[in-house]
């Protein structure tokens, strides 16, 4: 068991890293003013090439996770909707698409009559990440009674294919059959930050490797292997536009043009191999149990740079006061002091967190008594 956990030590350090990097991300990508965003300046060309691993970096990292712990439970009594992850997995799916929810609501709004809050209705990273947990339960529950289990990691590459692959043909659709809030899910023509496709395919993908890495866990060389075989497909798939782009062309066939063109998915997934690959190579070296805390304390660390940074209830965050107005320094510092300063408030909010839940849990119990009393005297004076 002690072998087992210290494996997957890594893991929270690449969560850490991924969350560390989306603070200064959003900060900078925020604030920092329009005139200096030249991408063939090469520090910002740089800086923005890493910005976007962040989120293939987490959808990939919580696939991983979810599915190791989701087939290592071998006890027939306790799998399927018995198995505990399944439990906490659904609860905790719906609790992220509620959160986003919350995040984009704004008080305020709710005293302005006939305003439509469109903000709440965007679909943005916490979405999609709580309903990808909920699509690998679906797929665990629709495999774990086989005796191969294989059939699970088909479903999961199959999905990350559709996903990447074909996402030059179903980008184009808009979904105007659907109500808003659920075609907001799948296409960007509302201002949806993150769509669950192709989004869901690097979740799968991840589902795919905590796949391999428990299956292969009694491998001695089970480091080794994952390493080259990441490294080896990360600079395949980096190059892949090229290569693609010259069997397309020379074929002629309009599908290939299409998805060499949609490269950008592709390259991800090379990024993140490598992401993966270099943790995998330090694990003995960043061993941090502060970053171990912070990639544990994820979600609450994205909610806390959310209020800060987006002002999410009220309206009233740095973005209101200081967006596309900072120089690049500014910036940089800025961002600096916004990643050290959230995450110190999370774990002052973790030291705190059994007697806020406590306050909590009081006033919902006093909103619930206050609101039977007035159900109460409602029905008396109907009756």
């Amino acid at each position: 068991m002690k072998q087992t956990t210290s494996r997957l030590i890594f893991i929270d350090i690449i969560r850490a890293f991924a969350i560390c990097m989306m603070l200064e991300g959003h900060f900078i990508d925020g604030l920092l003013a329009p005139e200096y965003r030249d991408e063939n300046n090469l520090f910002y060309a740089t800086w923005h090439y890493i910005r976007g691993m962040t989120a293939p970096v987490f959808f990939t990292v919580s696939g991983f996770i979810f599915t190791y712990l989701l087939i290592k439970e071998q006890n027939p009594a306790k799998m399927g909707w018995n198995h505990v992850r399944v439990q906490k997995g659904v609860r905790r799916g719906i609790n992220l698409i509620i959160i986003a929810y919350l995040l984009r609501a704004n008080i305020f709004n709710l005293f302005t009559p006939g305003y439509t809050d469109m903000n709440v209705r965007r679909v943005d990273v916490l979405h999609c990440i709580g309903l990808s947990l909920l699509f690998l339960i679906a797929f665990y529950l629709l495999t774990y009674r086989r005796k191969n289990r294989l059939r699970m990691s088909i479903m999961l590459l199959g999905t990350t294919f559709v996903a990447f692959f074909f996402e030059p043909i179903y980008s184009h659709l808009t979904y105007e059959y659907l109500p808003m809030a659920l075609a907001n899910y799948f296409t960007k023509e509302n201002d949806s930050v993150f769509t669950i496709f192709p989004w869901f395919g690097y979740a799968s993908l991840g589902g795919f490797m905590g796949f391999l890495f428990y299956k292969n866990r009694e491998n001695p060389h089970l480091y080794r292997n994952m390493i080259i075989w990441y490294i080896l497909l990360g600079v395949i798939l980096i190059t892949f536009p090229y290569w693609m782009g010259k069997i397309a062309d020379t074929l002629q066939i309009h599908s290939l043009q299409l998805i060499a063109h949609g490269d950008y998915l592709i390259k991800r997934i090379g990024n993140v191999l490598l992401f993966f690959a270099l943790f995998m190579i330090l694990r003995h070296v960043i061993t941090s149990p502060t970053l171990q805390k912070i990639g544990q304390n994820t979600l609450s660390i994205y909610v806390i740079h959310y209020i800060i940074l987006y002002g999410s209830f009220t309206g009233m965050g740095l973005y209101r006061y200081f967006h596309d107005q900072l120089t690049p320094w500014q910036a940089i510092i800025g961002a600096i002091l916004f990643v050290i300063v959230t995450i110190l408030i999370t774990f002052l909010y973790m030291r705190k967190e059994a007697l806020i839940d406590e306050k909590i849990d009081f006033i919902k119990a006093k909103i619930y008594q206050f609101l039977r009393r007035i159900g109460a005297i409602f029905v008396k004076q109907k009756y």
